[in-house]
């Protein structure tokens, strides 16, 4: 098997660029856990959070639960749209504290990291990659690790999310967690 091209580690370090929240449509998909936080984050149940806040993702096996887009302007001299997650905000990300673990592991995505080609192509895009602390190679199969470990919420197929609760989303056999593989996406 090939030495991993990020053995010796990578430098990264975020400089809250937004980068990652703007810019492309993309999807965010939520954990169980993320989807726990952000209902106590914001008080709101699960009805209230999936309108205002998610759409559905057909992976092939169900609809995994993602953060939507929100479409904007572009700032003066900019043309055409940004889509943004709908949490930012000219400030930043609005629950940054309790951001999805898609967020926190970036960039140390499988996506990313599969090659050197790939990290250098992102560093195109974000100006953390490359600079700053350098992330040991541990660290970053952490990264990995609890992105694949957190699993995605995935609904089964007829699973109308207007007519569920939390605790039929997070607990009914209309879920599945395990298919974080199947929407490793681009955000």
């Amino acid at each position: 098997m090939d030495e991993a091209f990020y053995a010796e580690g990578l430098r990264f370090s975020c400089e809250r660029c937004s980068f990652c929240c703007r810019g492309e449509s993309g999807y965010i998909f939520l954990s169980p856990d993320d989807l726990r936080r952000l209902l106590r984050r914001l008080s709101l149940d699960f009805k209230s959070f999936f309108r205002d806040y998610c759409i559905l993702v057909d992976t092939g096996c169900g609809m995994a639960l993602s953060l939507r887009d929100v479409a904007r302007a572009r700032g003066s001299g900019g043309a055409g749209v940004s889509w943004d997650c709908v949490f930012w905000r000219e400030s930043g990300c609005e629950a940054y504290e309790d951001r999805p673990v898609q967020c926190t592991t970036y960039p140390f995505w499988s996506s990313i990291l599969e090659s050197e080609a790939s990290w250098r192509d992102e560093a195109r895009s974000c100006p953390g990659i490359g600079s700053g602390e350098l992330r040991s190679r541990s660290y970053i199969e952490e990264c990995l690790s609890a992105r694949r470990m957190a699993g995605t919420v995935v609904l089964a197929y007829g699973v109308d999310p207007e007519c569920s609760d939390e605790d039929s989303i997070l607990g009914s056999s209309g879920l599945s967690s395990d298919a974080a593989d199947a929407v490793e996406g681009k955000k």
